[in-house]
């Protein structure tokens, strides 16, 4: 038992070392780890200045954030958007929900997330608890304007999962992507959460229309992915077209009439595997999901 708990305590500080907190424009930070990404919005508006946050992170961070929140800003935090109903994305919600008062001055917090996310979080079986559950939900967007600026949250339907939100800070030019962006891997098209990788494609392209670079693609507006590092428009505009490509190459194969495994064998993300398959997520199980999500979509 003593083991198992000393086991416990030196993981949880060896994910707590592993991060990091960056200024990336404007109002808004970003909390990396390799546990995924947190945004952090902060600014100075007389009478409503906080915190907001996109996204809760993993629960083995939750002390970690809060304490790197405070280094920030002595403000509370007042909204929090998650992009999805992924557990790696909402750990902290019922802390900020319901906070303790040595990191909370103010109990009332407002928690957006696209009605599929509470749908799917209130159902029997979930695991997650109802003081985790959005307050507010919508079904298209959601824009309020927080800390000096417009904030945008934007329903990406049907995407990684049929609950995905982008969320949009114009003052400060930032785009907060959740999992419908990645560097560290290919995006998980979720088909048995409602994921479809038309939605996932259509989902990227909008980041882009809403991308204004500096120059030559590079700079201007930033995006934080779900997770990995901090990117601009060429980085997305890569990925984007590496997953047409892909689909593309699918799409051929299953007009052609070929069957799964013939579609699995002829290996079709292999060019893109050395930068983007991972042991939980392979270019196999990727062009599996694209093959499915396209079938059904017949």
């Amino acid at each position: 038992m003593r083991v198992a708990s000393l086991a416990a305590l030196l993981a949880a500080a060896a994910f707590a070392q592993d991060h990091e907190v960056r200024h990336v424009q404007g109002n808004v930070y970003m909390f990396a780890s390799t546990l995924g990404n947190v945004t952090i919005q902060i600014g100075k508006d007389p009478g409503h200045d906080g915190v907001l946050l996109v996204d809760t992170g993993a629960p083995q961070l939750r002390e970690t954030l809060l304490d790197e929140i405070r280094k920030l800003s002595d403000a509370p935090v007042r909204f929090m958007i998650n992009t999805s109903a992924d557990a790696d994305h909402i750990g902290s919600n019922a802390v900020f929900l319901k906070p303790p008062r040595t990191y909370q001055l103010q109990a009332e917090v407002a928690l957006f997330a696209q009605d599929n996310v509470l749908q799917r979080e209130s159902r029997d079986g979930s695991g997650v608890p109802s003081d985790a559950w959005p307050t507010l939900t919508y079904l298209d967007g959601k824009s309020i304007i927080f800390n000096g600026e417009a904030v945008q949250m934007i329903a990406e339907k049907a995407a990684h999962t049929d609950g995905d939100s982008i969320v949009l800070f114009r003052g400060s030019n930032v785009i907060s992507a959740g999992d419908i962006f990645l560097t560290t891997g290919y995006p998980v098209i979720d088909l048995a959460r409602g994921g479809s990788i038309q939605g996932e494609i259509r989902a990227l392209n909008h980041i882009l229309d809403l991308s204004v670079p500096r120059s030559m693609q590079e700079g201007g507006t930033m995006v934080i992915p779900g997770h990995g590092r901090l990117c601009d428009e060429s980085e997305v505009t890569d990925y984007r077209d590496m997953l047409t490509i892909i689909r593309d190459r699918v799409q051929d194969l299953l007009r052609k009439g070929k069957s799964l495994d013939e579609v699995k064998a002829a290996r079709l993300s292999r060019d893109y595997d050395g930068r983007y398959s991972t042991p939980s997520w392979t270019g196999d199980m990727l062009v599996e999901a694209i093959y499915k999500s396209l079938g059904a979509a017949k």
